[in-house]
This record gives structure tokens, sequence and C-alpha cells, in this order.
């Protein structure tokens, strides 16, 4: 039997990110690490490093994403929508008009900063574009040692 405590760890991956808590965390807009600090500064603006636990967020390349998922949502729940209350209520096109911009503005900039809070939290748990640099840098002094 083996002592797999006395094992060296050369060739092991980095300790595993769990995805779903990432876009959870991500979509509260809180850091994809801690969960605890605030992911963004303003709407979108995503913060250089977490004020709890200083995870470097400088990596993120969230960019056109979330605004393409906002788009592909608001468009699946608004057209269907639209379709039922035109067949069955027959609304004035005025009303109808009024009613859907204003809601799909509002669904707009409700989901806008939890989809780009989970973009981060996606790329963060898979260590894209260099979330996960510091730890390879890391593990690689240790097998130098």
């Amino acid at each position: 039997m083996q002592d797999h405590a006395m094992a060296p760890d050369i060739g092991l991956p980095p300790q595993e990110r769990l995805l779903k808590p990432a876009l959870l965390k991500g979509w509260r807009r809180r850091c994809p690490n801690c969960g605890s600090g605030p992911l963004l500064k303003g709407y979108l603006k995503v913060r250089d490093t977490c004020p709890v636990c200083h995870e470097d967020l400088t990596p993120q390349r969230a960019d056109d994403g979330p605004a393409y998922l906002t788009i592909l949502i608001v468009g699946h729940i608004m057209a269907p929508l639209l379709h039922i209350v035109f067949v069955r209520w027959r609304p004035e096109p005025l009303v109808l008009f009024t009613i859907f911009a204003i809601g799909c503005v509002a669904l707009s900039l409700y989901l806008l900063p939890r989809l780009k809070g989970a973009v981060v939290g996606f790329q963060w748990a898979r260590r894209m574009h260099g979330f996960g640099d510091d730890d390879l840098a890391d593990e690689d002094r240790a097998h130098r040692n």
C-alpha cells in the first residue's frame, strides 16, 4: 500500500475550480473566487482586483458576450410573449409598442450586469485569458524547489 501523502504531485493539474458556484457568484455580481467582494464597480465596469480576497480580475475578457446573451434571452422571452398578447387581446399598436419597449429595456438593464458577472465567473472557473497563470506559476516554482 502506498502512502499518497508522500507521493510527489508532479504532473497533477492545478486545483479544479467548480463552474456552477463561479457562475452563481458572477450572477450575483460577486467575486468568483470568494463570493464576498463586489465584482463590478458601477454598472458594467469590472474591478481590477477583489477588495476582499485580492483576486486579480484584470484577465477577464467579457467584451460583447454579455450583450449578445442579453439580446438572445430578451428576444426569446419577448417575441413569443408579443405574439401571444397580440393574438389574444389585439391591443392598439402604440400601446403594444410602448409596453413591450419598456419591458425589453427593463429586462435588458436587469440581465446585462448579471450576465457579465456570469461570463467573468465562467472565464475564471475555466482559467481562460490568464485567470490560471498565477496557479501555474506557483506550481512551476514548487516543482523547481
